[in-house]
C-alpha cells in the first residue's frame, strides 16, 4: 500500500510539473507597460525624493524579460538548488574557462559578462530538472517501481545537465570550421588592404565595412577596444587570446605585430591563406575516408550474411546428394 501512495505521489508531481511546462509552452506571459514607461518616470521618481526604478539601474548589458508565472515560481528553486551545488563542489567550477568558452560559442551575448557565467549555469539547471521530471513522469506513467523511477529520473537529470555541455561544444566546433572558411578570403583581402594602406588598423576597417561573418565580428570587437583608448597591437592580441580558431589567432597575432612594429605583412598572411586551405583540404580528405569506411557498415551488416546465405545454401544438398 506505502509503495503504490509512493508511486501515485511521484506520478502525481510529474504530471503536475509537465501540464505546467505545456502551460507555459502554449501560453505566453501578457507583456507589462512597466518597461515602456519606466524610462519617462526616472526623473519624476527623482525629483519626487523617491528612490528609482530598480530596473533601472541593473548592470549595463543584462536582459530583463518578461516572466511568466511558472518562471517566478521555478526561478528561485533553480537559484536555490545551483547555490547548494556551488558550496559543495565549488571548486569543481571554473568559471573563467566556462566564460571563455560561452565568449568563442558566442553564447548568451547579450547578457553582461558578470553574470553570464551564472545564466548560463541557472539555465543548465533548468535544463537538468526539466530532463529529469519528464524522465520521472514517463517511467511513473510506465508504472515502473519507485526505485527505478527515482533512478530515471536521476539519468534524466544528468543528460538534461550534459546535453547542455554538449551543445557549448557542438557550438564551438561549428564557430571553428565556418571561420576556417572565411579565413582564406579574409586573409587575402587583408593582404590586399595592408598593400595599399599599410596600416592593420585600417584595413580592418575597410574588410569591417564590406563583409560579415564570425571573423569579421571578431576584428570589429578588436576595432572597438582600439576606439575605447586600447592599443591596437592590445586589442588584436585580446581577441587572439579569445577566439576558438588556433588560425584565426595567428591572423590576429600578425596584425598585432604590425600595429606594434610596422612590419610588412601581406607575404606572411597570404602564407597563412595557403595553410587554412591545405589544412582544409586534409579535413576533406579525413572526412572522405571515414564516409567510407561508414559506408562499408550495411555492405558488412546486410549483404555479407546474403551472400553466405547464397554460398552455403546448395551445400547440404551437395553432401547429402553425394552420399
Amino acid at each position: 500500500m506505502t509503495h503504490l501512495l509512493g508511486l501515485r505521489l511521484i506520478g502525481a508531481l510529474c504530471a503536475g510539473g509537465a501540464l505546467a511546462i505545456l502551460v507555459a509552452m502554449i501560453i505566453k506571459p501578457t507583456p507589462k507597460l512597466a518597461g515602456r514607461v519606466r524610462p519617462y518616470t526616472t526623473s519624476s521618481r527623482s525629483s519626487l525624493g523617491r528612490t528609482p526604478d530598480r530596473l533601472t539601474v541593473l548592470a549595463r548589458g543584462a536582459v530583463t524579460t518578461p516572466q511568466g508565472v511558472l518562471q517566478r515560481i521555478s526561478r528561485p528553486i533553480v537559484e536555490s538548488v545551483l547555490s547548494s551545488l556551488l558550496k559543495v563542489f565549488g571548486g569543481a567550477f571554473d568559471d573563467a574557462s566556462m566564460l571563455l568558452k560561452l565568449r568563442q560559442a558566442d553564447l548568451l551575448s547579450d547578457i553582461s559578462e558578470v553574470n553570464r557565467v551564472h545564466e548560463y549555469r541557472v539555465r543548465q539547471v533548468s535544463a537538468g530538472l526539466a530532463w529529469g521530471v519528464g524522465a520521472g513522469f514517463v517511467a511513473a506513467v510506465v508504472g515502473l517501481p519507485s526505485g527505478l523511477v527515482i533512478a530515471l529520473a536521476f539519468v534524466g537529470v544528468v543528460l538534461g545537465v550534459s546535453r547542455r555541455s554538449a551543445t557549448v561544444s557542438k557550438t564551438i566546433a561549428s564557430r571553428r570550421a565556418l571561420m576556417r572558411i572565411e579565413l582564406y578570403t579574409i586573409n587575402q583581402l587583408l593582404a590586399i588592404y595592408l598593400r595599399t594602406s599599410g596600416s592593420p588598423v585600417l584595413a580592418a576597417q575597410r574588410l569591417v565595412r564590406r563583409g560579415q561573418g564570425h571573423v569579421i565580428r571578431e576584428l570589429s570587437e578588436a576595432l572597438r577596444l582600439h576606439t575605447r583608448g586600447m592599443s591596437a597591437s592590445r586589442a588584436f592580441d585580446r581577441i587572439a587570446e579569445q577566439t576558438p580558431e588556433p588560425y584565426a589567432a595567428r591572423t590576429y597575432k600578425l596584425l598585432a605585430s604590425g600595429s606594434e612594429r610596422g612590419a610588412d605583412l601581406a607575404s606572411a598572411l597570404l602564407s597563412l591563406s595557403e595553410d587554412v586551405r591545405d589544412f582544409r583540404r586534409q579535413e576533406v580528405r579525413r572526412s572522405a575516408t571515414k564516409r567510407q569506411a561508414a559506408m562499408l557498415v550495411p555492405i558488412i551488416a546486410f549483404l555479407a550474411p546474403v551472400m553466405l546465405l547464397f554460398i552455403a545454401g546448395p551445400l547440404p544438398s551437395l553432401i547429402f546428394s553425394s552420399r
